[in-house]
């Protein structure tokens, strides 16, 4: 699916050209911020993507979470509505890049293959939907392809594995998925929609893996046995991920790479240190890469997408071979955009 007629040991910045590849998790500013075809004081515009081969960007409507009540609840709603026009408007050209708002995992290999950068839409935060599942389907019909089901703090589907105590959460609310929370998910795998399990808890997590009829990815966490943070996944959820067919996209946060990590101490060998440690456990076919640029990440040597061939050099240098490094930047991924296409009513 990739044009990998390159040799990893001579030319790894070749191989990332060639590359399809796919950030699956990228905040925008809101509700204004810097035009996306400018290079500017974004980690993330199409421009620096352009500049560091990124193929396609999961760009997030992200909703804080804040107290529940029917008022907040709908706010929330037309925030996620707004963001997702927001984000479907970076499709056009203007001057020299050309952007595509891509639906599918075709979408994102052929935009690639056209030389234009993907531009795929998601929701972060479950309390988007309050308890109106009919809102997922709105979301969808304005091509979101993933829920996030919580952020920091427990919303009506699940406990978040960091939960508000300002907002008054209580350590555990739910014991993990509401009932609400596995029938959103049951409606997630109707519309063809990933479930993603960062920001819930380990309970939360284990039991969306169950309950979900494809795979649940996490688009943004990193490994708990180098780095014990409640947003990482310990081993035995690594294992959940794999058993159920899922990925966990490794993320540039540095408080997540290494305890009490900060973006200038941190580097992409502390970066790849979670990528290795995740492939060895759970196999390289469930493990990717997701930025959280804008939204946290950032550390030296990937400040931004426009340095993101540095991340492919490093794997490379450690021996990955061209079909792993295809598949940590995109190709794992894809596989499970195309298993939740397949089981869509």
């Amino acid at each position: 699916m990739n044009d990998l007629n390159v040799s990893r040991t001579t030319d790894p910045l070749a191989l990332h050209r060639a590359l399809t590849t796919v950030d699956s998790h990228i905040d925008i500013p809101w509700p204004t911020g810097p035009d996306p075809f400018q290079d500017g004081a974004r980690r993330v515009d199409l421009p620096k993507m352009r500049r560091g081969g990124i193929g396609t960007g999961f760009f997030a409507a992200y909703v804080p979470q804040v107290r529940r009540d029917a008022a907040s609840e709908t706010a929330a709603f037309e925030r996620a509505l707004a963001m997702l026009t927001a984000i479907r408007g970076m499709g056009r050209t203007e001057e020299t890049i050309s952007a595509r708002v891509t639906d599918t995992a075709d979408d994102i290999v052929r935009a690639k293959q056209n030389g234009v950068v993907g531009v795929a839409l998601a929701v972060e935060n479950g309390f988007a939907i309050g308890t109106d599942l009919s809102r997922l389907a709105q979301f969808r019909k304005l091509g979101a392809r993933y829920l996030t089901l919580t952020h920091n703090g427990h919303n009506a589907l699940a406990d978040s594995a960091i939960p508000r105590p300002d907002l008054g959460d209580a350590p555990v609310e739910h014991g993990g998925l509401s009932e609400l929370g596995v029938a959103a998910i049951g409606e997630l795998n109707r519309l063809g929609m990933l479930v993603d399990v960062a920001h819930v808890s380990r309970d939360a997590m284990l039991q969306a893996a169950k309950a979900s009829k494809t795979p649940v990815v996490s688009t943004h966490s990193c490994v708990r046995a180098l780095c014990d943070h409640p947003r990482n996944m310990d081993d035995f959820q690594l294992d959940a991920l794999r058993d159920c067919g899922g990925v966990i996209q490794i993320t540039a946060v540095a408080g997540f790479l290494r305890p009490g990590g900060k973006a200038d101490k941190v580097t992409v060998a502390d970066f790849v240190d979670h990528i290795d440690y995740a492939a060895r456990r759970i196999g390289f076919a469930h493990v990717g890469i997701g930025s959280d640029f804008d939204g946290g990440g950032g550390f030296s040597g990937w400040r931004s997408a426009a340095e993101s061939a540095n991340l492919t050099v490093e794997l490379v240098s450690r021996g990955y071979s061209e079909e792993e490094v295809a598949g940590l930047w995109g190709e794992n991924f894809l596989r499970v955009m195309r298993l939740a296409e397949a089981a869509a009513a």
